[in-house]
């Protein structure tokens, strides 16, 4: 069973969010692409941060899973105490997990945070904040509604 997650739940989830969000003061955020990118973008709107980055992982070649992740893309913090990072959801917790691995070896002197609209309790990661618990499989408005 698929669950259709509308822009409209997408606003109050994000304005939720960003609330829960606010204490922890990132001064930066990194989206996770591909679907982290929408709400990372909004959050970054919402708590008037500047300092977007990306990371994209690969863990399938098509339907085929890998043995290992893939990570693409760098990251540079410069004066850079806090930083958060979002992903659309945490489900088998692999991406967010190599993620976090990564920056947090990367810049020991950074504190890193993950934040996600959606979480599975069977992930390898929990995200330090996140909104839903996922329970079906998430069609989100941004994987359908701009399908040509």
């Amino acid at each position: 069973m698929k669950y259709y997650y509308s822009y409209e739940a997408f606003k109050k989830d994000t304005c939720t969010l960003i609330k829960e969000v606010k204490s922890f003061e990132a001064e930066a955020i990194v989206g996770i692409a591909r679907g982290g990118l929408t709400l990372a973008h909004a959050i970054a709107e919402g708590l008037n941060i500047r300092e977007v980055q990306t990371l994209r992982t690969e863990l399938y070649d098509v339907s085929c899973k890998r043995e290992n992740i893939t990570l693409f893309g760098t990251c540079s913090f410069k004066n850079v105490q806090r930083v958060l990072v979002v992903d659309d959801i945490a489900d088998s917790g692999e991406t967010l997990q190599a993620i976090m691995h990564f920056l947090r070896n990367e810049f020991p002197s950074v504190e890193f945070k993950s934040a996600t609209l959606y979480y599975k309790k069977t992930s390898l990661y929990k995200p330090d904040f996140w909104i839903n618990e996922a329970k079906q499989w998430i069609e989100f408005f941004w994987e359908k509604d701009f399908k040509i």
